[in-house]
């Protein structure tokens, strides 16, 4: 027998406490800190070079800087080493936000779903800092977060968000939000949970995290109990954790002192939370990002609001600008009142003091239809019936703004996306609004995941666009298609046509003359796209744009009855095979007893013999 060999011990990785073992459910008791009283001491609270990069307050440059080799203290005996997450990933990870207003929806999404918790209210504003620069202040009347759940919070990747209802599910909207619009972030809450009445503090300050020259992501947090007269410190650790978790938020934080901090929860509530950004990012001329100045009721987007004043434009593009699906690029105001598809009736976003009046533009269509359909899912899935309300804009035809407004759980993700072929007259002024939540949003929830079932609604969106269009254009002076008239003249191929880009982080389309490119076959390189390089297949002769996208439809749908014939072939082969299986069963249960019977019918003739 070979001799016994003493393994060594696995090497476990701490990846964080955000994991689903650890602190599972509100209420649950926090682990310590991630580092232990020596290592927080021995943090550095001074810069540790005078690197200019260090210190960049552009979002876009922030994350190149360079910090020499760190040196921890060694482990004490029986300590777990643990997986570490460098600064540098907070702000990579904040980039996925390449628009400053997605990551203030990502803060109002969370606020929302508190609606469940008893939120009645989130506030947006400005705040002035001690040295006068501006903060963003986020507060909310919600549930709070208890001590465990400000610790989900404020880690990577965690998310409890599982309801059909929330809109949070990846865990990591916090993070990237608050990151995106700036450097810090300080967060208050309050909680009851089990009787037991708390008050938390954490800091996420990538500020602090570079100055040091942090190669770990450290997040100061502080607790106390406020179920009596006073609030009393929650100590889970030592009283040195605490104390170096105190010290590192009133030295990075805009409260110097305990005072000023506790000060913070005075207008919270028993319930709520509130989150100030500060050290707000600039754009590359060195000027906050967010602009406060321009309207005292709004907070608009410097750059967007600057682009169209840059160059002269004609009125029909300055009637386009006037328009919200122009204005929502800028003004956060107009933004959020299309954010949700359906008013809140005891919710309000009071942005800069004033509530921000909800709008649902399917309200104001002229000619409006709601059409259903039921988009192809797979086998195994419940089937859901999708209802779209599409009509003529209010504006138009003065201003030719066109687009479906898509919806997830409640909460815009796509914006006036356009689905008809640049440069056609046909869709021009039909304004479209569904809610898919058979589909994934992508992670900043600006777009969607660009999967199988996402390419069937943009084809299905085409149709009922084609059909909308020919049974109703009429209506707004335009001649519905194969309409012959008596003296028949040639529609030109293209017409100009001032339009908004699918998304709103795009440029502004000016007048253009352009083909679409047919899906599947693009024109070869060099082609101009001229008229008389668009011929059709059999040599007869040049065919439309509408021609072609209504043909690049027709297969689409065409694709669609196959599969839906296939899925119901597979549905009935699979009731076959069922049939079948019972069939056997059957037959083996019959032949079980007919075996049975005969062999009692040999016996009882013997038995009557004896």
């Amino acid at each position: 027998m070979p001799p016994k060999v003493e393994k060594e011990p696995a090497k476990v990785i701490e990846v964080d406490i955000s994991d689903d073992e650890a602190n599972d459910g509100v209420g649950a008791t926090p682990t310590n800190n991630r580092t232990t009283s020596q290592q927080q001491s021995s943090v550095a609270l001074t810069p540790v070079s005078s690197n200019k990069n260090l210190v960049s307050q552009s979002f876009w440059k922030a994350g190149a800087y360079d910090v020499g080799p760190t040196t921890r203290p060694p482990l004490d005996h029986g300590q777990l080493e643990h997986a570490r997450v460098h600064p540098k990933f907070l702000h990579s990870n904040a980039t996925s936000h390449k628009w400053a207003f997605g990551a203030i929806a990502e803060l109002l999404d969370n606020a929302v779903d508190e609606i469940h918790n008893g939120a009645t209210f989130v506030k947006v504003d400005k705040i002035d800092m001690k040295d006068n620069s501006p903060a963003l202040l986020f507060q909310d009347d919600g549930g709070g977060m208890d001590p465990a759940r400000i610790r989900k919070c404020m880690s990577l990747g965690y998310s409890s968000k599982k309801s059909n209802t929330t809109i949070g599910q990846y865990g990591n909207g916090f993070k990237t939000s608050t990151m995106r619009l700036g450097a810090d972030v300080i967060v208050l809450s309050r909680a009851t949970s089990a009787s037991r009445a708390t008050q938390s503090v954490g800091l996420l300050s990538y500020t602090f995290l570079r100055r040091t020259g942090q190669d770990d992501v450290i997040v100061p947090m502080i607790d106390y109990d406020v179920s009596g007269n006073w609030a009393e410190p929650i100590i889970y650790g030592s009283q040195d954790d605490w104390s170096a978790n105190l010290k590192i938020i009133l030295e990075w934080s805009p409260f110097p002192s305990k005072e000023e901090l506790m000060v913070q929860f005075e207008d919270i509530g028993p319930h709520g939370t509130k989150i100030i950004i500060y050290n707000l990012w600039l754009n590359d001329e060195g000027i906050y990002e967010l602009s406060f100045d321009d309207d005292d009721e709004d907070i608009r987007l410097r750059d967007e609001a600057s682009r169209g004043s840059l160059t002269k434009l004609n009125k029909k593009a300055v009637e386009l600008q006037s328009h919200i699906s122009y204005r929502i690029r800028y003004s956060l105001r107009d933004y959020v009142s299309i954010l949700y598809l359906r008013k809140f009736k005891n919710f309000s976003i009071v942005l800069r003091g004033k509530p921000v009046h909800q709008l649902n533009i399917a309200d104001e269509l002229q000619h409006s239809n709601v059409v259903s359909y039921k988009p192809q899912l797979g086998l195994g899935t419940k089937e859901v019936t999708v209802e779209t309300t599409i009509g003529f804009a209010k504006e138009f035809p003065s201003i030719p703004v066109c687009g479906f407004n898509v919806y997830h759980k409640n909460r815009l993700i796509r914006p006036f996306w356009k689905v008809s072929a640049d440069g056609s007259s046909k869709g021009s002024g039909v304004i479209g609004v569904l809610e898919a939540n058979f589909i994934e949003p992508a992670h900043d929830k600006q777009d969607f995941e660009r999967s199988s079932l996402f390419i069937r609604l943009e084809a299905r969106l085409k149709q009922i666009l084609n059909d909308y269009w020919k049974g109703h254009c009429h209506l707004m002076g335009y001649q519905p298609p194969n309409f012959r008239s008596h003296h028949p003249q040639k529609e030109p191929l293209v017409q100009p046509l001032i339009g908004l880009a699918a998304n709103v982080g795009q440029e502004v389309v000016q007048p253009i003359v352009s083909l679409p490119v047919n899906i599947g076959q693009g024109l070869s390189n060099g082609h101009t796209g001229s008229y008389d390089q668009l011929a059709s297949m059999d040599g007869s002769g040049p065919i439309s744009v509408d021609q072609i996208c209504e043909e690049n439809i027709q297969l689409f749908m065409r694709c669609e009855e196959h599969m839906q014939k296939e899925n119901e072939l597979k549905q009935t082969i699979e009731g076959l095979e069922k049939e079948l299986k019972e069939a056997k069963m059957k037959r083996d249960q019959l032949s079980l007893y007919l075996e049975t019977r005969k062999k009692q019918k040999i016996v009882e003739p013997q038995t009557g013999d004896v």
